[in-house]
């Protein structure tokens, strides 16, 4: 649940919410749609600069879902509120491929990364 002293920050623009701004202490934290703080205590215009300059283009990357059980999936983000993240395997553009879709809790958890240089760039990762 989204506290309520978190003030939204909307993209220039077309004002589409890019994340939020909280208070800490007598500054101001910018904080990701996923939920994570992306600067330590800063000014505010610091915080809202971090949150333009982030804005939204990082969510179209490629993500990988770490699972204790199985190996992890390579996976693209497809939607994010304040209750949930919804994941689905990366269907490496391919318009029939079959998707398995996963419900994530808000914040993303640390198992929900961005795909790093020297992982495998098949659907699985580590599998076949």
């Amino acid at each position: 649940m989204l506290p309520t002293d978190w003030i939204e920050h909307r993209r220039p623009g077309d004002r589409e919410v890019v994340g939020w701004i909280r208070p800490a202490g007598h500054d101001w934290v910018a904080v990701s749609l996923l939920g994570h703080d992306l600067t330590g205590p800063v000014g505010w215009h610091d915080a809202e600069e971090t949150l333009d300059a982030t804005s939204l283009s990082w969510l179209a990357g490629v993500w990988v879902l770490e699972r204790a059980d199985d190996d992890p999936l390579r996976v693209r983000i497809v939607e994010v509120t304040p209750d949930r993240v919804v994941v689905q395997t990366d269907d490496l553009g391919a318009v029939d491929a079959p998707v398995e879709r996963q419900v994530l809790p808000w914040p993303a958890p640390a198992a929900l990364r961005p795909h790093r240089p020297g992982d495998p760039d098949g659907r699985v990762l580590g599998g076949a």
